[in-house]
């Protein structure tokens, strides 16, 4: 039987209170079902410290949406880790603006790109990112949020 559990961690005051951000957890993982077989630890940055991140793990020097951290490690409760989403709550809100869409649509979208990367999905190849992409907008469509990489819209990184 698949195990959903979750941490949530808030190292910014900029992101709205957890049960907020709990919700669209539960949302995003309910929506992945059964693919979920373990834990996740979803972090809530601020640009600051994601940049750092994204430097040291990515070597880009500049702050992004969201990194994944796949782990695969057995924690001492007996349930996988299986890895890390850690989102940058300036970037999110800048993007959204930009995109002309709600923090929440744009939250969601971040939540489900960042969980499907630590369940092994990737967009390096024009293949793959067909099927992760096609996956979101099936996904985030069920939720009532357009597809996200409509009207010439960058891909996320």
């Amino acid at each position: 039987m698949p195990n959903h559990a979750y941490d949530l961690i808030r190292e910014s005051d900029l992101w709205p209170a957890e049960t907020v951000l709990e919700a669209q957890i539960a949302r995003v993982q309910a929506a992945l079902g059964d693919a979920i077989d373990g834990s996740i630890t979803y972090v809530f940055h601020d640009d600051a410290a994601v940049h750092v991140l994204n430097r040291e793990w990515r070597g880009f020097d500049k702050p992004t949406n969201v990194l994944s951290f796949p782990d695969g490690d057995m924690g001492d409760d007996n349930i996988i880790h299986l890895g890390d989403v850690i989102l940058a709550h300036e970037t999110l809100v800048r993007e959204a603006a930009e995109l002309g869409i709600s923090f929440d649509d744009h939250l969601t979208h971040l939540l489900l790109h960042g969980t499907l990367h630590i369940l092994g999905y990737d967009h390096i190849d024009d293949a793959d990112a067909q099927v992760m992409e096609s996956l979101e907008i099936r996904i985030l469509e069920g939720f009532g949020i357009k597809n996200p990489y409509q009207d010439g819209a960058k891909p996320l990184d």
